[in-house]
């Protein structure tokens, strides 16, 4: 029996599976988010003493970005630009930030200002249509959308047309497996995370459960270095959101 039959066939089973991969990811991350309490107290003790480290700042605005903390881990990295206004167009950090922290129209902003910063890179578009659909809705989102001529990294064109309405989440599922990628680590938890973002967009909650918790579980994001290991990060954040009962949402 295919996974997909498996899902029309016994959904309570698909249902407990998801609950059970979501419950795991949270356990596994127990000792992490102790480690980032920890982390936070250190940073601030350390801040204490040099209030005005760009360096301790930004770290202790991912650690908060991490646990959660969206208020904190914004005004950690205002306070980075503030002290250093040649991190404004650079910072997409904040800009995720702001997202999580419900200011979608200050993150649409901030990822417009990276795109003058770096105009290849679709991820960044990817998160200012979703700061602009939660704002202004899905359609008038992608009448803003950035553009892009030149090729970015896999999975992110087939995402980025799927974001644009001209792809569906499956169709990018299957032309991603046709080529190969879903045996290239880092296009396998890119495409998981951004097609269970567009499904909860889309208001298919239980499909992007199963998505974000096979990006959660990635080998490669839990290993991997710089960036691709923060959006790992990320992405356990986000799925922690996605998990929590509606009327427990702010």
């Amino acid at each position: 029996m295919t996974a997909i039959s498996a899902m029309k066939i016994l959904p309570g089973l698909v249902f407990s599976w998801l609950a059970l991969c979501l419950a795991v990811a949270a356990e596994e991350g127990i000792e992490g988010q102790k480690k980032l309490v920890e982390e936070v107290a250190r940073l601030t003790d350390a801040l204490g003493k040099s209030p005005d480290s760009i360096r301790l700042l930004s770290q202790r605005g991912d650690a908060h970005l991490f646990l959660g903390k969206f208020k904190e881990a914004v005004a950690d990295f205002e306070k980075t630009i503030a002290l250093d206004p040649a991190q404004d167009a650079p910072h997409w950090r904040l800009g995720i930030a702001y997202y999580f922290a419900g200011e979608f129209r200050k993150s649409s902003k901030q990822f417009a200002k990276y795109h003058t910063y770096d105009g290849r890179d679709r991820e960044n578009g990817v998160w200012k249509f979703l700061a602009d659909a939660r704002s202004d809705g899905i359609e008038k989102a992608r009448g803003a959308m950035l553009e892009y001529t030149r090729f970015d990294r896999e999975p992110f064109p087939s995402l980025y047309e799927m974001f644009a309405g001209k792809k569906s989440s499956e169709a990018v599922l299957k032309e991603l497996d046709e080529k190969g990628l879903p045996k290239d680590g880092a296009a396998a938890f890119f495409a998981n995370y951004y097609v269970a973002l567009n499904e909860d967009l889309l208001g298919h909650h239980e499909r992007a459960l199963e998505l974000i918790a096979k990006a959660v579980a990635s080998s490669w994001g839990k290993t991997a270095e710089g960036g691709p290991a923060y959006m790992w990060r990320v992405a356990r954040r986000h799925a922690a959101e996605l998990s929590r009962p509606a009327q427990a949402k702010p």
